[in-house]
């Protein structure tokens, strides 16, 4: 099995954009190409992260598009879906098709458009991952997030504030990122006094509705300084990828996400490190309480414990353990496809120094990729050789 590391990322700004997801797509992967100094020919490989884009906008199609666009014909082409973890599957697909040896080069794009659809229309395109009979009776993924917030914060005696407090977080973290959706801080007043969507959940502990795009080159570890010197790019050291129930209640107990537990001991493994090694971490926050949740599964924090190192500091930029210094999916946003892309991103610019702003001293970063309420998951532990 090849080792496999990444030479060439890039992250559009997300938010509000003009365009369709093919032209998000073909920004991000032209950017990508140039920072590795490759042209769209040389591909083996050419790998779409996309949730929804016939349900959003009618566009089918579009990995055979981007080829199109990015000049990569005849590279082989395919979509990949996971609902809200498609880009973390994407990933998990790149790596596999370096590390298998079937691909010499390989580039991934993911992508989503949605905000030209009203906020009722994306939440019901997003809630049709639940499980049939869940979603027939209303359910959608914020309720979940409300119910395991209120079944936590009373098993564990965790003061509301906690999760106000990874909002604040989160919202600082993304001032200083030039590609975030939202680049301003709020209060912890500000977030409490916010309208209630889902309680104890209010709007300020979800992330907005989103679009961009961003985008990864792999090729085998041995040939990265081809392209670029070893301190431009990191070698994916572990990937692993898991499942959950896909109805909720069936779990033993919900506010433990078996994906990520999973997920993670194989990334672990795979590298040889444990989660004492990381130094940098980007989750999956759709909702403020995933933060928890993914920091004690993922083995960083003690069940019940992630809100205090919230509390006391520990996940701040400047904490012994920063967690999502890009902002998260609270504050850079969530275009579905693009957010497990985006989170490798940010690992890559912490580790390759390039984070500007926002960085910190990092050799070892983790992204932890969630689909729906944790019925997908993909975690991808990665090192820098500066």
């Amino acid at each position: 099995m090849e080792r496999v590391a990444i030479i060439g990322a890039s992250m559009t700004r997300f938010g509000e954009r003009d365009g369709w997801v093919r032209d998000l797509l073909a920004e991000a992967g032209e950017a990508c190409l140039r920072d590795a100094g490759v042209a769209g020919s040389d591909l083996d490989h050419l790998y779409v992260s996309n949730m929804a884009s016939g349900e959003f906008e009618g566009q089918t199609g579009v990995p055979n598009a981007l080829a199109h666009d990015l000049n990569a014909m005849p590279a082989y082409t395919a979509r990949i879906d996971q609902t809200s973890s498609s880009g973390g599957a994407g990933v998990y697909a790149a790596w596999q098709s370096v590390a298998s040896g079937a691909s010499d080069l390989t580039m991934l794009v993911g992508g989503e458009k949605m905000t030209h659809r009203t906020t009722a229309e994306a939440t019901d395109v997003i809630a049709s991952l639940t499980h049939p009979a869940e979603y027939k009776h209303g359910v959608t993924l914020p309720s979940f997030a409300g119910m395991t917030a209120r079944l936590y914060l009373d098993t564990y005696d965790a003061p509301r504030e906690s999760l106000g407090k990874v909002a604040v977080k989160n919202h600082r973290n993304g001032v200083d990122n030039p590609h975030a959706q939202f680049r301003k801080e709020v209060d912890l007043e500000t977030v409490l006094e916010s309208p209630i969507v889902a309680d104890p959940l209010r709007l300020y502990d979800f992330c907005p509705i989103t679009d961009g795009s961003a985008a990864l080159l792999f090729c085998p570890a041995d040939v990265a300084e081809e392209y670029v010197p070893k301190d431009d790019y990191v070698t994916i050291e572990g990937i692993g990828g898991a499942t959950d129930t896909h109805v909720v209640h069936e779990r033993a107990d919900p506010t433990t996400m078996g994906g990520v537990a999973d997920s993670s001991d194989d990334a672990y493994e795979m590298a040889g490190l444990g989660p004492d090694d990381v130094d940098v971490a980007e989750l999956h926050d759709m909702f403020t309480i995933l933060e928890f949740l993914q920091s004690e599964d993922l083995g960083f924090f003690e069940k019940g414990k992630g809100w205090k190192a919230v509390e006391e500091g520990v996940t701040d930029r400047d904490g012994d353990l920063p967690i999502n210094t890009s902002g998260g999916l609270k504050s850079k946003g969530h275009p579905l496809g693009a957010s497990g892309v985006a989170q490798v991103y940010e690992i890559f610019a912490q580790l390759t120094g390039q984070a500007g702003d926002r960085q910190v001293e990092a050799d070892v970063g983790l992204a932890c990729n969630v689909g729906g309420f944790g019925n997908c998951v993909t975690t991808a532990v990665m090192e820098g050789h500066r």
